[in-house]
């Protein structure tokens, strides 16, 4: 199995491979994961180099794990793509996706503080299946040879805030979905080649009591018919990040509390790892 990975401090994170077990250091190859690198093939490359030439990263197991992308161009979003949550959310499965955009400073790694915002009262939380566009998307002929611009996927959890996405939002989504941290991302990038994007399960637990548990069959629509149907809309650019909505249990449904300070979430696909956050409350900057 392959993993691409960014471990260290925030904002000095090491570009890291981890090939059966053991992480190998990329910098030797590239200065960071991010779509110049994708695009020109970096995954292959990577592989090679791990099976060739590139160093064991010393010390890896220790290392904070960051988000495994760079800071992507664009956080594109789909609601209710499952038919159970929408169904939870008060409507009826869409007929067409349904797109919205989060701020690229949202993502950060899998395992830092989630921090709840100022003011902030109803904080949710959202398992999804991240997927990151490997080369540009742009009208792309049919949904069959969608797959072949997606670099990889990886455990992309869109965190919301219910009253500002449903109340003060003006009848969109985005001031609810766009606070610094809400995208919490990672462990790591595993390569489409090693992933059947609708056959995994997807789960979330709150304070190691289950949330949500599903599988990505139960999409609304598939990941090659998204990444085919927004590149009829949109340009999309290698180390962009799309989120494919989430399934059913989460607070909105009024089934549980919205998550509070002291809170411990964690979230995982099978194959693509697990993450998780401690909840904290927003504190003004020193």
């Amino acid at each position: 199995m392959t993993t691409l990975l960014r471990l260290g401090p925030i904002g000095h994170e090491t570009p890291a491979i981890e090939v059966d077990g053991v992480v190998y250091d990329l910098s030797p190859l590239t200065a960071d994961i991010d779509g110049a690198f994708l695009a020109a093939d970096g995954i292959a490359r990577a592989r090679e180099a791990a099976r060739n030439s590139l160093p064991v990263l010393p010390g890896a197991a220790a290392l904070r794990v960051g988000a495994p992308i760079a800071r992507p161009m664009a956080v594109l979003c789909i609601g209710q793509n499952y038919a159970a949550h929408a169904a939870e959310s008060g409507n009826a499965a869409p007929t067409t996706p349904i797109l919205f955009f989060k701020h690229p400073n949202t993502v950060v790694g899998g395992f830092d503080d989630l921090v709840l915002p100022k003011g902030s009262a109803t904080v949710d939380w959202e398992v999804e299946l991240g997927v990151v566009i490997g080369k540009r998307a742009s009208y792309l002929d049919s949904v069959e040879d969608a797959l072949d611009y997606v670099a990889g996927f990886t455990v992309s959890h869109d965190v919301s805030e219910r009253t500002w996405q449903k109340d003060l939002s003006g009848g969109q989504w985005s001031k609810g979905k766009i606070a610094a941290g809400f995208n919490p991302l990672g462990p790591g990038l595993v390569p489409t080649d090693e992933v059947d994007p609708q056959a995994l399960r997807i789960w979330s637990a709150v304070n190691g009591e289950k949330r949500q548990d599903s599988s990505t069959a139960d999409m609304v629509f598939s990941v090659a018919y998204l990444v085919w149907h927004l590149s009829q809309f949109s340009v999309l650019e290698p180390g962009d990040l799309l989120n494919t909505g989430t399934p059913e249990g989460v607070a909105m449904s009024g089934r549980f509390p919205y998550l509070a300070a002291g809170d411990t979430i964690e979230m995982g696909i099978d194959g693509l790892g697990a993450q998780t956050q401690r909840v904290v409350s927003w504190e003004p900057a020193d």
